[in-house]
Order: structure tokens, then C-alpha cells, then sequence
């Protein structure tokens, strides 16, 4: 497969390069990770980093699904979890991508008696996680469950969480996020950026998350910079 450091990438103008890395985790559907190529090269990206259990990114789907995005953006391949700051700006801050069927902590608050009346719910007891539940098939299971717990603050996807250096991770179709971009992630002070779906309606797909979070990260940054430039152009 080519290697980063010997290709020539097109020059992105300032006012469009995103300074954000996307970090793939377990993305084996060829067609999902060639899309979030794409995705990753229309925003602008720094770069895209893969680690070890994603698919061939040279795979020939995943070219036919990155419709050249091989060519306009760094992607650095079969990358080690302990590796992967080094490919990352000094103090990125790293979060992870999460899509889920309930609301998040900010919104439960909000939601009012009234509202769940009229919707025929019962309020939930408090001592309830916020997690979807789950069904474990085995105590190995459980027990792995136990000494995993998420200490990530979850917040909504479209609450600010655009800075100067960021890196999103966005995990495989089957496990999810892994937990070492976890542990990357509460290391750097990142968050879980929560994308709220319907209840009943299966969980987006990496494709589909990653797009979000690219192009959210993208309007912040302009809203960020719009009111940076309003603020300048006051007498």
C-alpha cells in the first residue's frame, strides 16, 4: 500500500482546513470506511488514522466508496493504540463518538413531568445509568463489563467541543469504541459526544456518525470564527 510520507496531497486554503484527526477504530465494513474517507476529505481534515483491525484502507470497496479521498488527505494505516498520540498534534484533546437511544444528562433534566405524561411514559427511577441496556451472555462478560466503567462526561454532539486541536474517534459497527480510545480519551480531558436517535431505531452506523461530527466540528469552528472576526470589526 503507498505510504503517506511519500504521496502529495492537494493544499486545503486556511479558511477550509478543519483542524481535526479522525481515528478509526475496528471499521471493517469496506463501503463505511471508504465513505468516511470521503466524509474526512470534504471537511477538510488533517488526517485520518486507522488502528490495527480496520479494514485494508487500499482495499479496492473502500477506494470505489472514497471516490478520491485516497488522494486528497493523509491516511496513516494499522496504527497501535499506545502509537497514536504520536501522530496527533501537542494536546489534542480526544473524544469519542457515541450514538444513543437515550436522551443526554442535560436534556433528561429538562424533560418535564408534563412531557413524559403526554407521551404515556412513567418518569425512570434516578439510580437508572443512562446506558441502553444490554444483554450479556456469559459472567466472563460481566465481569469484563465491571472493570470497564466509562468515566467519560457525555455531552450532545452539537454543544461546543470544537478547539484549536482535536481528534474524534469513531468505533466499529459491531463493538463500538474500544476501550483504549476510552482511556485516550479521559487521559486528554475529552468527552463522549452523544448523537441522540429515536428510541426503537438501531444506532447509526460509523459512516453516518462520523459525517456528523466532521461537518458539526466544521459549523463550530465557522460560528467560532464568525464571532472572533464580529468582535475585531467593533469600533
Amino acid at each position: 500500500m503507498p505510504h503517506h510520507t511519500k504521496m502529495t496531497y492537494p493544499e486545503i486554503p486556511q479558511e477550509d482546513a478543519l483542524p481535526l484527526t479522525l481515528i478509526c477504530d475496528n471499521i471493517r465494513d469496506p463501503g463505511n470506511l471508504g465513505t468516511i474517507l470521503r466524509s474526512a476529505a470534504g471537511a477538510g481534515c488533517c488526517s485520518v488514522l486507522l488502528v490495527k483491525g480496520c479494514v485494508d484502507a487500499w482495499e479496492p470497496k473502500v477506494l470505489r466508496a472514497g471516490m478520491g479521498a485516497h488522494f486528497r488527505i493523509p491516511i496513516l494505516s494499522n496504527l497501535e493504540w499506545d502509537l497514536v498520540p504520536n501522530y496527533l498534534p501537542t494536546e489534542s484533546c480526544i473524544h469519542v463518538a457515541e450514538s444513543c437511544h437515550e436522551r443526554p444528562p442535560e436534556e433528561a433534566k429538562r424533560a418535564s413531568p408534563t412531557q413524559a405524561a403526554r407521551s404515556g411514559k412513567t418518569p425512570k427511577s434516578s439510580n437508572r445509568t443512562s446506558q441502553p441496556p444490554r444483554f450479556k451472555g456469559s459472567q466472563e462478560e460481566e465481569e469484563e463489563e465491571e472493570e470497564e466503567p466509562n468515566l467519560l462526561q457525555v455531552q450532545p454532539y452539537y454543544k461546543p467541543w470544537m478547539e484549536a486541536s482535536v481528534a474524534v474517534v469513531v468505533g466499529g459497527e459491531t463493538h463500538g469504541v474500544s476501550p483504549e480510545a476510552k482511556q485516550l480519551a479521559q487521559r486528554s480531558g475529552g468527552k463522549q459526544l452523544a448523537i441522540p436517535v429515536v428510541p426503537g431505531v438501531e444506532s447509526l452506523n460509523s459512516a453516518m456518525a462520523a459525517s456528523i461530527l466532521l461537518f458539526e466540528a466544521k459549523r463550530q469552528r465557522l460560528v467560532k470564527e464568525g464571532s472572533a472576526s464580529r468582535l475585531r470589526l467593533k469600533p
